[in-house]
């Protein structure tokens, strides 16, 4: 019987046509199951997770995008609020999700501070696909009517001329309201003492009280004790002015160029969400912030709206968080 002849040692033998097609065309197979996915996309409701309570700006303003874009998508949105960890938890949740865009989320105003300050399960930076910059919250800065300056260059003077220190209300340790003080104390040279709070409440309340003298407010919180004298604004902490506040300089222009400070909401999906999906998530949402009564109802809460691209919000994230971590840094600020 004639044996056939050996093949070659460490040579694997051919793949068959059947094998070989096979593995050819598993590659076209997965991109055109992305692309049927993306086609079909949304065939069932979509959350957007929301990492607090209730209630808030945050909530405010997803839920506003969530009740227009669920028309435009012909599917719900609905948002899902997930407090704890400081807004921490909720976000692992998405990022822990199938990146199929049907979870997302909108951190809080944290969110670019929160790698600088905790232990997270995740990677800011890398575990989330941006989506859109949803809209933005310059804060003002506001003094009690005692307080003597007018402008930012004299509380300047005052911090670093005062024989007692000059103390600033911050709405929690590691708040974007904490921050914007001490920005201003390493940018300015001064050392005003930071009061921390349970949240802005209780520190616009000391503030008005006499307690404390600054404070970086949101500014629809501060409004009505501008218009009635309970309290000075001195600048806003935007690069330029803002429609509810037009007389009010802003501090880059008032002597520290450079100083900006906002408050941001976003729209992120897990990483690996396919990008057919991302466009249109990204595509239907620009259109509702583009409509006039969602950009009212936005400046009704002191939100700007926001816009641009998916890798503009990435660049925005990351200027943030750098900018963020080296004030952390610099001002020895530890979570207690």
């Amino acid at each position: 019987m004639t044996q056939a002849p050996s093949r070659q040692r460490g040579i694997p033998p051919f793949p068959s046509r059947r094998i070989f097609l096979q593995y050819a065309l598993a590659p076209l197979g997965t991109a055109a199951g992305a692309a049927w996915a993306a086609d079909s996309y949304p065939s069932r409701p979509i959350r957007i997770v929301v990492p607090v309570a209730a209630g808030g700006g945050t909530d405010f303003t997803a839920r506003l995008l969530a009740d227009r874009l669920g028309g435009a998508l012909g599917q719900a949105v609905v948002v899902e609020n997930r407090p704890g960890g400081a807004g921490n938890l909720g976000v692992q949740h998405v990022v822990d999700a199938a990146p199929d865009g049907y979870t997302l989320v909108m951190p809080i105003t944290s969110f670019p501070i929160n790698p600088s300050l905790y232990k997270l399960g995740f990677d800011t930076a890398r575990d989330l696909a941006p989506v859109l910059l949803v809209g933005t919250l310059p804060l003002v800065l506001v003094v009690h009517p005692k307080v003597a300056a007018t402008n930012v260059k004299e509380l300047g003077q005052l911090a670093n001329t005062s024989s007692t220190p000059v103390t600033f209300a911050n709405s929690g340790t590691g708040t974007t309201a904490h921050l914007a003080g001490e920005l201003f104390n390493h940018m300015a040279g001064t050392r005003m003492l930071s009061v921390p709070y349970k949240g802005g409440g209780p520190a616009l309340s000391d503030l008005l009280g006499g307690h404390v003298q600054v404070y970086f407010s949101t500014i629809p919180a501060a409004l009505p004790h501008i218009e009635s004298g309970k309290v000075r604004a001195l600048a806003v902490t935007s690069t330029s002015r803002v429609p509810e506040l037009p007389q009010v300089a802003t501090i880059d222009e008032s002597g520290l160029p450079g100083f900006e400070v906002t408050a941001w909401f976003g729209l992120f999906a897990p990483a690996r969400t396919p990008p057919a999906i991302i466009a249109r998530l990204h595509s239907e949402s620009s259109k509702v912030l583009a409509t006039p009564e969602v950009r009212q109802r936005l400046a009704q809460h002191g939100v700007l709206p926001g816009g641009g691209t998916p890798d503009g919000l990435r660049d925005y994230l990351a200027t943030d968080m750098a900018k963020w971590r080296r004030i952390i840094q610099v001002a020895g600020i530890r979570l207690e």
